[in-house]
């Protein structure tokens, strides 16, 4: 890899490359690990990060949908997710009390006490990836087209895994391909981004590799999950090298087989359970290696680069 900047961090330290985003104004601190405010140069690099995906996709027949960043909490119930992944959900909770119950709870806020109990979960959770409130609504429309569907989803979405990582957010845009069809076209389409993705970051002058991955399961189950996951070779993550030695999963390239296509009763034309893929782009995560390797004054980055992004 070639010599990084001056302005880029020590590789020891995500903290020290999250005060120097501070310093430098990219990123703005609110007291909470992983909950930030960006610069407007930050969100023109996303901007324009997703235009290049865009222009990648080339003809690629797509249909757009951008859900909100929450979704029904019968959603997440039934798509399993509460069982493999508790730890990074979140509930959405609101205060549902009278007059009285108002009045306590100003008085825990004046005593400095934990008013939180006096709200209660709502029918809404925060959405953890943006393809989850896809699947049943494409299920409402009966069996798929012979060449299947594609779509193309943006979200911010939510994980509770705070952190001093600049990479680990615990808000965070999400923007995400998924093929759902035959086993056949879903296969075509992950290995057709497996070429296209690090076609794609190396023409922004990133370093990245390919590696085999899994999903961060919970407990002693989720090993076993994990296991399966990676020996059955169902996802794969692009790697940069962001903020920590260990590069970090930028982009995401998974095949479910027929799991959501049987969970939400998604049929093929031929009657059969769909299956489905999905790439996924981890939006600021990309912007930030954009930061980290070529400098924190994106009117000094490569020309290369700029010509990539800016046109």
């Amino acid at each position: 890899m070639d010599a990084l900047p001056q302005t880029a961090p020590a590789k020891s330290g995500a903290k020290q490359f999250l005060d120097q985003l501070f310093g430098a104004g990219v990123l703005t601190e609110t007291g909470v690990d992983g909950l930030y405010g960006r610069s407007g140069d930050f969100e023109e690099v996303i901007e324009r990060f997703l235009a290049l995906v865009t222009r990648t996709a080339g003809a690629d027949v797509v249909e757009r949908i951008h859900f909100p960043p929450g979704m029904p909490r019968p959603m997440l119930e039934k798509s399993g997710y509460l069982k493999s992944f508790p730890q990074l959900a979140g509930c959405v909770h609101s205060f549902m009390g009278g007059e009285a119950d108002h009045a306590q709870l100003l008085q825990m806020v004046a005593n400095g006490e934990d008013w939180t109990e006096m709200q209660k979960a709502t029918d809404v959770v925060l959405t953890p990836a943006a393809c989850y409130p896809l699947y049943p609504t494409v299920a409402k429309r009966g069996p798929l087209p012979a060449d299947g569907v594609l779509f193309d989803l943006q979200s911010y979405c939510f994980r509770h895994e705070p952190s001093q990582d600049p990479a680990r957010m615990q808000l965070f845009r999400m923007r995400e391909f998924v093929r759902i069809g035959s086993p056949e076209q879903v296969r075509d389409f992950r290995e057709t981004w497996l070429e296209r993705g690090p076609e794609m970051i190396r023409s922004l002058g990133l370093p990245c590799d390919i590696d085999l991955a899994n999903d961060p399961f919970f407990g002693r189950a989720g090993k076993m999950l994990a296991n399966n996951q990676r020996d059955q070779g169902l996802k794969f993550e692009l790697l940069i090298p962001v903020a920590n030695e260990k590069p970090t999963a930028c982009l995401s390239f998974n095949y479910h087989q027929d799991h959501f296509g049987t969970l939400w009763g998604i049929a093929q034309a031929n009657g059969e359970a769909a299956h489905s893929a999905c790439v996924g782009f981890g939006l600021e995560r990309v912007a930030l290696a954009l930061f980290r390797h070529h400098g924190m004054k994106v009117a000094n980055w490569p020309k290369p680069v700029r010509d990539v992004l800016w046109g």
